[in-house]
C-alpha cells in the first residue's frame, strides 16, 4: 500500500549538497528526503532522468522508508574507492578521502578526454594502491566495440578487476566479453544495462555479462534488487547513485542482505561529497562502511536547502511521479 502524497509532501526536504570535485558533470548533488515509519530515505533520481524512469526511485525510496528491511547478514560493507575523470596528478588526494579501500573503481572515457588520459590516471591509482590493490574502471556504456577492444588493451597491465559497461548495448557487451575471454581475460560487469534496461535479467540470461552492478533506488528497492540477484545467478557488486548517506544506506541494507557478496561494493560514494546531511556521514573506515539507518541533522537540512526553485521542481516532480506510481496495477500472488 502507498502511504498519501500527502504524508510524503509532508515530510519531503530538499538538499543541494556540494562535491569535492566535478562528477557525472555536476558540481552539486540534489536529493529529496523523506520521513517513514521506518526511518529517513531518499528519492534522488538524477536531473535528466524522465518520469517514468524516476518512478523506480520513488518506489525505493517508499520501500526503504516504510517497509521492514530484509534480515541483515552482516554489519558492516566492504567498500571501494571512486575515482572520477581527473588529471593523475589530483588520484592520490581523491584516493586519501577513502582510507583502507583495497579497491578502486576508476571513471574512463569520459566525453572530452583522451584514452591516455584515462591510461594515466589509472597508472595513478595503480601507483597508490600497489600491486596488492584491485582496479576496476567503467566506462558508462560509452565506448564502441573497437575503442572498447583497443581501450582494454592498452589498459590490460594494470591487471584490472573487471571492467564495467564498456558498451552500451547487451549486443556490444557479449561481443567484448567474448573478446575478451579469448586473449584479455578482463571480466565484464552491467550496470546501466541492468538499472535502465526494461528486462534487469537480460543481461544474465543472454550470459552478456560475468557480474552484475546494481543500485537499490533505480531498481525499484531493495526487495525488488534482491529478487532480482536471486533470478540472475551472478555475482554482485552494491552500488550507489551519488547518493546523500540517507541513499548510501539503502544500499548499505541491500548489501548486508545478499547471501553471497564476493566484491567491495561501491557505496562509498558520500566521500565524494563536500557536505553531506548528517554530522556522521557512511563514509569508509578501514575500507569498509557500517549497516545502520542515517537520521539528518536539521542544521544541516537547513544550510543546504535547496533554492525555492529547485525544491518547488522537486516537489512536483515527487508528485507526478507518484501519480504515475499509483495509477501502476496492483500486483496480486
Amino acid at each position: 500500500m502507498l502511504p498519501p502524497l500527502a504524508e510524503l509532501l509532508g515530510t519531503a526536504r530538499i538538499v543541494a549538497l556540494p562535491l569535492i570535485t566535478r562528477f557525472r558533470g555536476i558540481d552539486t548533488r540534489e536529493a529529496l528526503l523523506l520521513e517513514g515509519p521506518e526511518g529517513w530515505t531518499e528519492f534522488a533520481p538524477f536531473a535528466e532522468y524522465d518520469d517514468a524512469e524516476s518512478v523506480a526511485w520513488l518506489r525505493a525510496a517508499i520501500d526503504f522508508g516504510w517497509t521492514p528491511t530484509p534480515a541483515l547478514l552482516r554489519e558492516s560493507i566492504p567498500v571501494n574507492a571512486t575515482v572520477p575523470a581527473i588529471d593523475a596528478e589530483l588520484v592520490a588526494d581523491v584516493l586519501a578521502r577513502f582510507p583502507g579501500c583495497r579497491t578502486a573503481k576508476v571513471k574512463v572515457a569520459a566525453p572530452g578526454q583522451t584514452l591516455e588520459e584515462d591510461v594515466a590516471r589509472v597508472r595513478a591509482v595503480r601507483r597508490v594502491l600497489g600491486p596488492e590493490g584491485r582496479i576496476r574502471v567503467d566506462a558508462n556504456g560509452l565506448w564502441n566495440l573497437d575503442e572498447a577492444e583497443h581501450a582494454l588493451n592498452a589498459l590490460g597491465e594494470f591487471d584490472l578487476e573487471y571492467v564495467e559497461q564498456p558498451c552500451a548495448s547487451i549486443e556490444e557487451l557479449a561481443e567484448i566479453r567474448r573478446r575478451s575471454a579469448d586473449y584479455l581475460g578482463i571480466p565484464v560487469a552491467a550496470d546501466e544495462s541492468v538499472r535502465r534496461a526494461e528486462d534487469p535479467l537480460l543481461v544474465a540470461t543472454t550470459g552478456s555479462a560475468d557480474i552484475l552492478v546494481i543500485k537499490a533506488a533505480p531498481l525499484g528497492g531493495i526487495h525488488v534488487a534482491l529478487d532480482l540477484v536471486a533470478q540472475a545467478g551472478l555475482p554482485v557488486v552494491v552500488s550507489s547513485a551519488l547518493d546523500t548517506s540517507v541513499g548510501i544506506a539503502m544500499g548499505a541494507h541491500l548489501a548486508a542482505a545478499i547471501p553471497g557478496l564476493e566484491f567491495d561494493c561501491g557505496l562509498g560514494t558520500a566521500s565524494l561529497l563536500a557536505a553531506d546531511v548528517t554530522h556522521d556521514p557512511l563514509l569508509p573506515v578501514d575500507g569498509r562502511i557500517p549497516v545502520r539507518r542515517v537520521v539528518p541533522d536539521a542544521d544541516l537540512l537547513d544550510r543546504y536547502a535547496a533554492s525555492a526553485e529547485r525544491s518547488d521542481w522537486w516537489l512536483a516532480r515527487l508528485s507526478r511521479c507518484y501519480a504515475l506510481l499509483a495509477a501502476e496495477p496492483a500486483i496480486t500472488d
